[in-house]
């Protein structure tokens, strides 16, 4: 048995995690999705990077949780690689899906410029995306209305204050899951590490938000890495 924390990305709350949680329940293990502070039933809770850091690390520790595998998808992979440096030996594994990963001194949102104009037009925030911003990836109009009605405002602190990593990423054991249709390959920070042998690649033909479009697949996925 091994226990999952489940972190979902941008504008998300533990509700994303809602269709793969049963899947991975059924198979025996701990599921414990998360809602990072400033989101969803979290609103108004004053977040910065480190604020969501804490709260992963915090979730273990106050489960007292062992063999975890710590999943972090899309801007969560940032948060997620700098606990899962600070977890020791409560960690198993860490899944990165289709995550951006950290890196020591740099923002989410340092590489786009549109973030922070648009942190600025918004007092602060990371407004919610319009339904046109799913399109593409896999989604049916029912999922996609689903994500619109249930995302929130995106703390922008979390999203422009540096990653502090305590060492190489590449000390941790990885996954990273890309999901993209065959033949993309992944952005070169994460091609390195998977080149470097320390983390494996697998890939899912699906678009950006695999928790809806495949969430049986997902979680196949999942309990292959908690199978290792």
């Amino acid at each position: 048995m091994v226990n999952f924390i489940l972190v979902p990305g941008a504008r998300l709350g533990s509700w994303a995690w809602d269709d793969v949680v049963p899947h991975l329940r059924e198979a025996g293990h701990g599921v414990h999705p998360l809602t990072l502070s400033g989101l969803a039933e979290k609103q108004g809770i004053p977040a910065g990077q480190q604020t969501h850091v804490r709260d992963i690390v915090d979730e273990v520790v106050r489960l007292d949780l062992r063999e975890v595998v710590l999943v972090g998808h899309s801007y969560a992979g940032i948060p997620v690689g700098q606990a899962a440096q600070q977890l020791g030996d409560h960690l198993a594994h860490t899944v990165f899906l289709d995550s951006s990963i950290p890196a020591d001194g740099e923002s989410f949102a340092g590489p786009y410029p549109a973030i922070k104009a648009s942190l600025a037009r918004n007092d602060g925030f990371w407004p919610p995306a319009p339904a046109s911003h799913y399109a593409g990836h896999g989604l049916t109009e029912r999922q996609i209305a689903r994500i619109v009605a249930d995302t929130t405002p995106h703390p922008g602190r979390t999203l422009t204050e540096p990653a502090v990593l305590s060492g190489p990423l590449s000390d941790l054991k990885a996954t990273y899951v890309l999901c993209a249709p065959p033949g993309e390959e992944p952005d070169d920070d994460v091609a390195e590490l998977v080149t470097d042998g320390r983390w494996r690649l697998v890939r899912v033909d699906t678009g950006h938000w695999p928790m809806f479009s495949r969430p049986r697949e997902l979680a196949r996925v999942l309990l292959d890495v908690a199978g290792e």
